[in-house]
């Protein structure tokens, strides 16, 4: 986080912190059997510390969900400024979403562990509209921030350009929808991520179905 003081860096930290145990509890024990005082207890902070940084315990897992969805973003901003948005698309979502593309081996491992986790979480807010409302929240902040990226491929730097501008605003939503219905179509499965059924190889293959979709501001 370039730029953000200690204390932001600590209290995002905390939350990350706070988050995985939430995560790691829902697997074990399910997410109605966990309360808000077990992760709290679990992560080594108090209640009120909890309640300061999430109001419920469904919302403890925003992080992790965020922490996808904005690797996701990162990648497309990431990819090379010569490949086409389809391209780019293409490239983030094997970089983002297929352990195998994570970068060292370390990475690899964490971006693995967070995407079994969050299978595990998509199949429980099929119960439990609380905890998909945070899903869908972490989906359209991702929206938005991939608005701004694909403004930038494009040659708008204005905000409220790109705000006023059909086309990349249908772009950012139906790239969003592909990676967002290609995580919920594998967590619903159990094949590997890091198989042709993976998520990022899912949302590869949608991407290319879309090769010929107008990504840009027209």
């Amino acid at each position: 986080m370039p730029g953000s003081s200690l204390n932001e860096r600590r209290k995002a930290a905390t939350r990350r912190d706070i988050a995985h145990t939430a995560a790691a509890l829902f697997v074990e024990h399910g997410l109605r059997a966990t309360r808000a005082e077990d992760i709290a207890r679990a992560a080594g902070v108090s209640p009120r510390t909890f309640f300061r940084y999430f109001a419920t315990k469904e919302e403890s897992v925003a992080p992790l969900f965020t922490e996808g969805t904005q690797r996701w973003v990162d990648c497309v901003r990431a990819a090379p400024d010569g490949l086409s948005v389809a391209d780019a698309l293409i490239k983030a979502a094997d970089d983002a979403l297929d352990p195998a593309a994570a970068g060292d081996a370390e990475g690899g491992v964490a971006n693995a562990e967070s995407l079994e986790w969050v299978r595990a979480l998509l199949r429980m807010a099929e119960e439990a509209p609380a905890l998909r409302s945070v899903w869908n929240d972490a989906c359209f902040a991702a929206e938005t921030a991939l608005l701004a990226v694909l403004a930038e491929r494009n040659g708008v730097r204005d905000a409220e350009e790109a705000q006023a501008s059909r086309g990349l605003r249908l772009a950012a939503a139906v790239a969003s929808t592909a990676i967002r219905v290609s995580v919920e179509c594998w967590a619903a499965t159990d094949a590997p991520a890091d198989g042709r059924q993976g998520p990022g190889a899912l949302a590869a293959r949608s991407f290319e179905s879309l090769r010929d979709f107008p990504w840009s501001a027209s």
